[in-house]
């Protein structure tokens, strides 16, 4: 699931041929070894594997995975959107979904080497260091979403607490609506004019 994939519908009308296209990059993160943080990842498996609907050129959904070295460099590509699927603790139930439009505006490029340093961190990726890399090596600042997840809690009591494989049912549940609210927001994102 680490390639990135393209979604072509036979179906489009002849006249959007002519067209500019718009391009959107669907950036699932996550790591599929720390429970629900493997929501991003569930969720690009999802809208790679499925039958009924198919993105139009342009649009590319990717399984960064804890890769944020190369989510940093494929922002360098000329993207007219992002759109990042992750997990965010904001207090509410697990499973519950968020649409969050980030304020980047504050990204300093200057502490891009510190940003790369957390970029290349093994185990995790923080969305927001990433961009301040990608910024520090020339992306241009796009308009950012985030379809966030709120996780369930870690089973600390278990022995091997820092590994659990596997989504917590409430989050697990959660997919099929991230798949629909990830759907509106491209649909709307490819209906703006340019």
């Amino acid at each position: 699931m680490e390639r990135p994939v393209n979604y072509t519908s036979p179906t489009e009308p002849t006249f959007q041929q002519n067209m500019p296209v718009r391009r959107i990059l669907i950036a699932c993160i996550g790591n599929i070894f720390l429970g629900d943080d493997g929501f991003g990842v569930e969720v690009a498996r999802r809208l790679i594997s499925r039958k009924t609907k198919r993105y139009p050129e342009g649009v590319q959904v990717v399984d960064f995975g804890i890769r944020g070295i190369d989510l940093a460099y494929t922002l360098l590509d000329d993207y007219d959107a992002l759109v990042l699927v992750d997990t965010v603790s904001r207090g509410g139930s697990p499973g519950t979904l968020y649409l969050i439009e980030p304020d980047y505006a504050g990204i300093d490029p200057e502490k891009g080497v510190e940003a790369g340093r957390a970029a290349m961190e093994a185990h995790s990726m923080d969305p927001l260091k990433v961009l301040t890399f990608a910024r520090t090596l020339g992306a241009q600042p796009i308009h950012t979403f985030l379809v966030g997840c709120e996780p369930a809690p870690l089973n600390e009591s278990e022995e091997h607490a820092a590994m659990q494989m596997g989504l917590s049912e409430p989050v697990r549940a959660s997919i099929d609506e991230a798949v629909k609210m990830i759907d509106s927001l491209v649909d709307t994102l490819l209906a703006i004019k340019m």
